[in-house]
């Protein structure tokens, strides 16, 4: 798995300085007063005739440069998400085919789950995978007393996106998790009820990994339960606090965002 997850690595390179492209063609518009185009260039059938719009020839070349680079590392991409989803299926098709049964997973990030998460040995209990996401801060304890939370930066920075992507496009499309969403944001607030979420599907994942089962939604947003609608419940079982994750700004960068251009951090 480590000459996968070296891919992936590659491939955030990849999608990094493609959005350099696209992000590119929107200022220039301003620059030079054309109207705004009103699509996204991130799909390839908005890129007709977009270097045209400028009047000045130079400015027609610089742009019809950065469309073709950007059709060029989507070829790529393609082709090399593609190698990734055949070698992942040789190496544990089930638990990537489990992964993707979790709501707003998709391929790209059940790629990096697997990456990271598929010995589910490396975690034994639920405690441990959520901490190696960074999804709970560590206890500062001495002699029964708490001292605060530390330990943020601690795990898998990688995993923390992943979730947090999960958490946002689970709401796009599950009326559910929406309501779901809606009585933490009353209980929590809106950065730290995604962050409950997102920490919701991480402990979801961890039981698929542990018992090799399909994610079952009624039971990731089950509101019954041990625990459930206790004072302590935005706290980790080891007590620690939730860390708040980039959910609230992935929310509004990835809600129509395709499949291919969500980079890692």
């Amino acid at each position: 798995m480590r000459a996968t997850r070296d891919l992936l690595r590659r491939r955030m390179h990849l999608v990094r300085k493609r959005a350099k492209r696209l992000t590119h063609v929107q200022p220039t518009t301003w620059q030079y007063n054309v109207p705004a185009m009103g699509t996204k260039l991130a799909y390839q059938t908005n890129r007709a005739g977009v270097a045209e719009r400028f009047p000045d020839p130079a400015v027609q070349q610089s742009i019809a440069g950065d469309l073709a680079l950007i059709d060029s590392y989507d070829q790529v991409l393609r082709e090399l998400e593609s190698a990734m989803v055949t070698t992942a299926k040789q190496h544990d098709a089930h638990t990537l085919y489990g992964l993707q049964t979790v709501p707003g997973m998709g391929t790209i990030r059940s790629l990096v789950l697997l990456s990271a998460m598929h010995d589910s040995a490396r975690f034994p209990r639920v405690q441990a995978c959520v901490s190696s996401c960074r999804l709970v801060k560590c206890a500062k304890e001495s002699a029964g007393k708490r001292y605060g939370t530390a330990g943020t930066t601690i795990g898998n920075a990688s995993l923390t996106w992943a979730f947090s992507e999960v958490a946002v496009l689970f709401l796009r499309t599950h009326p559910t998790g929406q309501k779901y969403l809606a009585r933490l944001e009353k209980k929590h607030g809106t950065s730290t009820a995604l962050t409950v979420l997102a920490h919701t599907l991480a402990r979801a994942v961890s039981y698929l990994l542990q018992r090799r089962v399909a994610c079952d939604l009624q039971t990731v947003l089950q509101r019954e339960g041990r625990g459930a609608g206790e004072p302590a419940a935005s706290l980790g079982h080891d007590g620690g606090s939730l860390v708040p994750v980039r959910c609230h700004a992935a929310r509004l960068a990835s809600t129509h965002a395709p499949e291919h251009i969500g980079a890692l951090p």
